[in-house]
Formats: structure tokens, sequence, C-alpha cells
């Protein structure tokens, strides 16, 4: 999935990399613990690549080792064509990183926050004033640029994070999480922002996110992370293509019987039945109509009530299911107890 960047060495500075970034077999291990474990991909110029999984997946270690927040345990990364680890000025000078937290600071205004970041990356007064006009009309945020940040609403505060990270013009930019906490509205506004950004700017982004509906609309291609292993790389379209049957039906009955998640299996063309409690099933066919009438007969002659009944067509939870055999969803509900409890200065 990766290629050798192809750097010479020329006063210090590397050729034009073959990718923006470069991450070959790239382990990260706290003790006996390990939170990323032998990852490779390649994120190209001007994609956007987002890395999927739940919490405690090892998505935010291998943007903080990317990023160079944290020392690679083994295996390396080439941001742009520079070694994070051998020449960590050099890419921090290429990205523009906005961190799962809300770091900008509440007393400051808008303007201020974005002032105070440019002076940081040694940007000149002239073109600071610029980025900073610009900026503020890109995230929608110009009414407010003498606003203290403790006034603004969650969703305006990820604007101004996203603004502070692009204030120095970089080529690649890092959000991890960006939308979480975020009510639906304000979510897909930011969505909306990152597209129209990303054209402006002529941006590379790398995204993490446990959110299906985010990765499935914002990424070219999507990396599947589960507890530190890259188990699925590929566009959307092609992970859902991947997975067997075309249809999901989403279906609960009234006190089903105990064997009928195997009659439900047994169904012509159902590739994958997966039961969600309360008599609620998820089931995956190849032939969405035919199976939907199959079920109906099944459940009129049975005696069994359909309570609720929906088809659509396979999604990006399906791809994580057919990978990991888990859904995501539930992942979420337990992830803090798989990231090592009992070790709570450790961050996967």
């Amino acid at each position: 999935m990766t290629g050798d960047a192809k750097v010479k060495s020329n006063g210090g500075a590397p050729a034009a990399a073959v990718h923006a970034i470069e991450v070959e077999h790239i382990v990260k291990k706290y003790g006996e613990f390990t939170a990323v474990n032998d990852i490779s991909f390649h994120v190209s110029d001007g994609e956007i690549f987002g890395l999927l999984g739940p919490n405690g997946a090892g998505k935010s270690t291998l943007i903080r080792m990317m990023t160079t927040l944290i020392p690679i345990t083994s295996g390396r990364a080439l941001i742009a064509g520079h070694d994070v680890a051998k020449q960590a000025d050099a890419a921090r000078r290429m990205i523009g990183v906005i961190p799962q937290a809300l770091t900008s600071d509440l007393d400051l205004t808008v303007e201020e926050n974005l002032n105070i970041y440019a002076k940081l990356y040694d940007v000149p007064a002239k073109q600071r004033q610029r980025s900073i006009e610009e900026l503020l009309g890109l995230v929608d945020l110009s009414k407010w640029r003498d606003a203290q940040t403790k006034t603004l609403s969650g969703g305006m505060r990820r604007r101004l994070e996203i603004a502070r990270g692009l204030v120095h013009h970089p080529r690649i930019f890092f959000l991890d999480e960006p939308t979480t906490g975020l009510d639906p509205v304000s979510r897909v506004a930011v969505w909306e922002m990152l597209g129209n950004i990303k054209t402006q700017r002529q941006l590379t982004i790398l995204i993490t996110t446990h959110y299906m509906d985010e990765a499935d609309r914002l990424c070219d291609r999507i990396a599947i992370v589960d507890h530190g292993k890259l188990v699925a790389l590929d566009a959307p379209m092609a992970l859902k293509a991947n997975v067997p049957g075309s249809n999901v039906i989403e279906v609960q009955f009234e006190n089903p019987p105990a064997d009928w998640e195997q009659r439900l299996r047994g169904l012509g063309e159902v590739t994958s039945v997966q039961p969600e409690g309360a008599g609620m099933f998820r089931v995956l066919t190849g032939n969405g109509s035919r199976t939907t009438t199959q079920l109906v007969e099944m459940a009129v002659q049975a005696g069994v009530a359909v309570k609720s009944l929906s088809v659509q067509n396979t999604t990006l939870d399906d791809v994580f299911v057919h990978y990991t055999g888990r859904q995501l969803r539930d992942e979420l509900q337990k992830a803090y107890g798989f990231v090592m409890p009992q070790r709570p200065g450790l961050q996967p």
C-alpha cells in the first residue's frame, strides 16, 4: 500500500515526495501494550483520507506520531518527504493540526487567537493580516472577529480552531475527530466548510472519525483501524462493494421464537444476520425486495408480528462488521474500557 518517498540530499531539503503522507510499518508501544500495530498507508496530494474506528482503536495515537507530538516506536512517517523523526521542524512547517479538544484561549477574541498563532509560525505581519481576513471569511466568522471566544457556540469554536490551524498556509491538514460533540446542523456546516477550504487552499486532509456518515461524506479513501491494526483500506464505494449483499433490511419483530435468527439466515440470498436486541435484526441480502417478501411471508405463517421494517443500501457500518465481526456503535459504548483503565497515563 505504500511506496518509498524519493528524497534527494539538496541542502537538507527533500525533493517532491511521491505522496503527501507516507506511513511505513509504524508501531507505537507503551510498555507491553501496543497502541498502533504495524500500520502502512499513503495519502496522495489533494486527497481527503479518513481513519475510521472506535475510540481507543489507535487513530489519535497514529495522528500524534505523524504530527511529531509523540515518538514512533518503530517504522517511519514522511510528511511531504520529511521524516518526522529526523526532520521534525521541517515536517511541522508543512502541517496544520486540529486536535479533538477545543484549545483556543477563551479570554481572547477570535482575531487575537488567530493572530497569536500566526506569530508563533513567524508569519510576516502583512501576510498575517491577509491570511486572517481570508480565513475569517472562509469559516464565516468575520462578524465575530472581536467577540471573546468564550461567547461562541461549540460549532463556532470548532470553526475558529480550523481557521487557526490554517493561518500559516500548511499543505497538509490533520483533523482529529473534528465534529465530536457538535449538533447535527453544526456537523454538516463543518463538512461543507472543509470541502470549500480544501478546494480554495489546495489542501491534503487527513481526518480521524468514528462517525460513519462523516467518513462516507468527506473521504476519498478510508482506512478502518481496529485495536491498533489496519483492517481495510479503499474508497467508500469500493469498501461497501466488498461486503456480501447489496441491501440491508432492518426489521423488528414482536416476540420472535428462539430460532428466529436461524430462520432468517435460511432465506434466499441472505448473507448475514445481526441480532440487535428487542426483536430487532439487521439482515444483509443480495436482493432486498425478494428477501423482504420472503421475510414477511415467513412472519405471517409463524404468527409473528412485524413491528417495523426498512430497506437500505450497504453502509460503512456493514463494512466495519464485515472486517471486524462487530458493530462500530457497539464498540463505541465500551471503547474506554478497552483503553487500559488500570494505566490512566497511557492514551492510545
